[in-house]
């Protein structure tokens, strides 16, 4: 028996949410009641193979609302993706949108989102608040714990031809309603949940600390921080022994609902996400995305490499910007760094074979990310490419 749909409001945040194990099964009455008619619902394969779009789709037509799919989403989706994506919705004459995966997913969704509701190219929306018309009602349904995606107004595309990721940021993108189901992150494999998992603690870390942080967001930022550092290990450990038992589990991830770190991971990374909903990130977030545009290097595996070496950056000085988490800003690097070893994640650069070569370049596209402009300490090109010898 489903529990009944409970839609709540945190104190804090634009977004409501349904967070129960098996609340996927009501994303089709959820629509419904939001008003939805003809829904575009945007997921990758991976998530289609996990069997997680059926599921969504048997629930949207036994509501009684029609769906098209599109599942062309891949990792850090392109203007392409979005494209491709638009046309299906625009064929389909949407009133409404689902993203339903990782981040890639729910960023493709809020593109898609911004260019049929208000026209245009996606760099036309590189900023903040640059749409004029209202956007059709989204939900968002991560499937790992680790963006934080569902609790943001921001769409993250990338330009294929610039290799620039574009942050376009509009309160007008936010999804109406996250639906947080523990029973999806469960099938996710052990190393994804790693990478993603680094990925929100560095949300909870660098919101922490930015130079827009506020009461609100020091609050989101404390509590995913506790969340996530006290459920991270103890969730490798269980899904490792998941994937021991796959054949058993046949991806239901049933094992895994009895233990709680699933679900305060996922919690956790929702609360960082509305920590950056009020707070912005920093010097992390700028420094990995020229990895991931230069060497390939997976986004969470790249902040979280980053991570420790700017919170030492940022704390020289006698500078406390974490304190609301840790004390001492070296115990607290460090505690990251145990963190990435306890997960067998690369901590050096030199792991990702990036060469000291290509401190410079690098440091010349961090100094040009959005991020880097809420760091708790002023950095340009010198102070980034001391932060990427640093992490060498």
């Amino acid at each position: 028996m489903q529990p009944s749909m409970s839609i709540q409001s945190i104190p804090g945040s634009r977004i409501r949410v349904v967070f129960h194990a098996g609340a996927l099964a009501q994303v089709g009455a959820i629509a419904k009641a939001e008003g939805a008619n003809r829904v575009l619902l945007v997921s990758d394969p991976g998530i289609v193979e996990a069997g997680h779009v059926e599921r969504a789709m048997r629930s949207l037509y036994s509501a009684g609302v029609l769906a098209r799919l599109f599942d062309g989403v891949a990792e850090n989706p392109t203007t392409d993706h979005v494209h491709r994506g638009l046309a299906i919705a625009k064929k389909f004459n949407i009133d409404f949108i689902i993203g339903l995966g990782g981040g890639s997913s729910m960023d493709c969704a809020k593109g898609i989102n911004f260019l049929i509701s208000n026209g245009g190219k996606m760099a036309d929306y590189w900023g903040v608040n640059k749409a004029e018309k209202a956007m059709l009602p989204l939900i968002a349904i991560p499937t790992t714990a680790g963006t934080g995606s569902e609790a943001q107004s921001a769409a993250l595309i990338t330009d294929p031809i610039a290799h620039a990721k574009m942050a376009c940021w509009d309160e007008k993108a936010a999804a109406r309603i996250a639906i947080l189901d523990p029973e999806l992150s469960a099938t996710q494999p052990r190393r994804v949940a790693a990478a993603t998992g680094i990925d929100a603690i560095a949300h909870a870390v660098e919101t922490a600390g930015t130079s827009k942080r506020n009461e609100v967001s020091r609050g989101f930022s404390k509590r995913a921080w506790e969340l996530l550092t006290g459920a991270f290990i103890a969730s490798q450990e269980k899904l490792e022994a998941r994937s021991e038992k796959r054949e058993a589990e046949k991806g239901t991830g049933a094992f895994f609902l009895h233990h709680s770190s699933l679900t305060d991971m996922l919690l956790g990374a929702h609360l960082a996400g509305c920590a950056i909903e009020n707070s912005m990130l920093g010097a992390a977030h700028a420094c990995a995305n020229p990895l991931t545009a230069k060497f390939g290097v997976v986004h969470g595996l790249a902040v979280g490499a980053m991570l420790p070496h700017v919170v030492r950056f940022n704390s020289a000085n006698g500078e406390r910007p974490y304190s609301d988490l840790e004390a001492d800003p070296e115990a607290l690097a460090a505690r990251i760094e145990a963190l990435l070893a306890a997960a067998d994640l690369p901590r050096r650069l030199r792991d990702f074979n990036v060469p000291e070569s290509a401190i410079a370049e690098l440091a010349e596209m961090a100094a040009g990310q959005w991020t880097a402009t809420f760091n708790p300490r002023k950095v340009g090109a010198a102070e980034l490419a001391e932060i990427y010898r640093m992490a060498m």
